[in-house]
């Protein structure tokens, strides 16, 4: 880490008491989440007003953030995230595939059919994890790979909790190109599509990226990152007979995997 010009006072430094943390490691990571949360841009006194922190307490962490490498300061005097990020993130990203690998392969185990995890990443639709089928005919996505979330299970999955103004924002921001002739191009049947998500409890991409293939999807609850996990097979062996037996599964593999991960343990 390169060294800072700039440094947090003695009182920002001090424990945060009932944490029994450093204060001002806190307050950085929150105003970096609260940057995220912003849209990775953000004023100081936007800061100030979302965290109830003064000012100079605010500058003082961004001048030190800024000299590290994870905030830079922009020509218009707004703070966005850094590119020093970038690392930490796909560390992290890959460190989450590697502990979601044998919850997937239970997945595999009880379902037959190739298991998915996916994260969503900005605007678009990450695969972090994926162990495959055993069937000769099986699904196979590549990890690393993005696709946008309105033709996939798990893009449905991640999203159905967000507001429907952020829904249609992105929405905007990436277009509903068709993938098949099944996806959904329209964003007001995609909202309906993920109310019936939150109704069901699961996500359904039925031959909407890709004809042939049925996938299910839930989101991983309290995940440290908006997560989902899901399974695709050929539309023969995930009927709707098969939806009923999996998608109780999924749920259940995706409440130990939250477990697991907020306990920061491998399954």
């Amino acid at each position: 880490m390169p060294p800072s010009s700039a440094s947090t006072s003695a009182a920002d430094a001090k424990p945060a008491g009932a944490s029994g943390g450093v204060q001002s490691l806190e307050r950085a990571f929150d105003l970096l989440e609260r940057m995220a949360d912003a849209g990775g841009e953000v004023g100081l006194s936007e800061l100030s007003a979302s965290s109830g922190l003064p000012l100079p307490t605010i500058h003082r962490l961004m001048r030190t953030l800024v000299a590290c490498g994870y905030v830079r300061q922009q020509p218009n005097r707004r703070y966005a995230l850094g590119p020093r990020l970038i690392r930490l993130g796909e560390s992290a990203s890959r460190l989450l595939g590697t502990w979601a690998r044998p919850f997937l392969a239970r997945l595999v185990e009880e379902t037959g059919e190739t298991a998915n995890m996916a994260l969503l990443d900005g605007d678009e639709i990450v695969y972090v994890a994926q162990v495959p089928s055993r069937h000769a005919v099986r699904m196979f996505t590549e990890v690393g790979r993005r696709v946008l979330p309105h033709s996939t299970g798990v893009g449905k999955a991640l999203l159905a909790n967000h507001p429907p103004e952020e829904v249609r924002a992105l929405l905007g921001r990436t277009g509903m190109p068709a993938a098949t002739e099944k996806t959904i191009t329209d964003p007001e049947r995609f909202l309906d599509a993920l109310a019936d998500v939150r109704r069901l409890g699961y996500a359904v991409d039925d031959n909407e990226q890709e004809i042939g293939v049925r996938c299910l999807a839930v989101p991983v609850p309290n995940s440290p990152t908006s997560a989902a996990i899901s399974i695709s097979g050929p539309t023969g062996r995930v009927t709707e007979a098969a939806t009923d037996k999996i998608v109780p599964v999924l749920q259940d593999v995706a409440a130990q995997l939250s477990v697991a991960l907020a306990n920061q343990t491998p399954g």
